[in-house]
């Protein structure tokens, strides 16, 4: 896997290049069928490197993930159709979706965990919820580059939400994203 991405100066900070080739040697298993370990949409999109001295060039790889990401869900919608037809896609698409709304219909303040320290802002992420139930409703187009490119303010304790908490959900709401693109 060495070689895929262009590493940094050593006075730049870039992604760690064992942890990297280590992960992409994994999805390139996964994604033929050969890993003992499974790989998932979510795994891809919740993945974090470690920043090092003269690592990968962050802007390389994150474009390589968002790609390993688009490749996973569409293995997925070659399988699913293949097994159940377009409908079955479909209703594999609403079942994933119908796991949102009942967060997104939660009050303000209220959708997710509160974290002990740092998390993110609260606004920020109730008015993307409010943007996704506008989605769901048809009256707003988002795609799932727009929600991977979306970055929340850090916020203390009661004015944020916990951040795994939401970064899961994003990564179940891109995933729709990109099934329905």
């Amino acid at each position: 896997m060495s070689g895929m991405f262009q590493a940094v100066s050593g006075l730049k900070k870039g992604y760690d290049k064992s942890e990297v080739d280590d992960f992409f040697e994994h999805a390139r298993e996964a994604y033929e069928g050969t890993a003992t370990e499974p790989l998932v949409h979510r795994d891809i999109h919740t993945c974090v490197f470690d920043v090092v001295r003269g690592g990968y060039n962050t802007d390389q790889v994150d474009a390589a993930m968002n790609r390993l990401e688009n490749a996973f869900v569409s293995k997925a919608r070659e399988s699913i159709t293949a097994q159940y037809g377009p409908d079955g896609w479909s209703q594999w698409l609403n079942e994933r979706a119908k796991t949102l709304y009942p967060r997104l219909t939660r009050p303000n303040g209220a959708k997710f965990s509160h974290p002990k320290k740092f998390g993110y802002n609260i606004d920020e992420v109730d008015a993307l919820c409010a943007n996704l139930v506008k989605f769901i409703d048809g009256k707003l187009r988002i795609t799932a580059s727009e929600l991977r490119e979306v970055t929340f303010t850090p916020a203390k304790r009661k004015n944020a939400y916990d951040e795994a908490s939401v970064d899961a959900f994003m990564a179940r709401a891109i995933e729709i994203l990109l099934g329905v693109e």
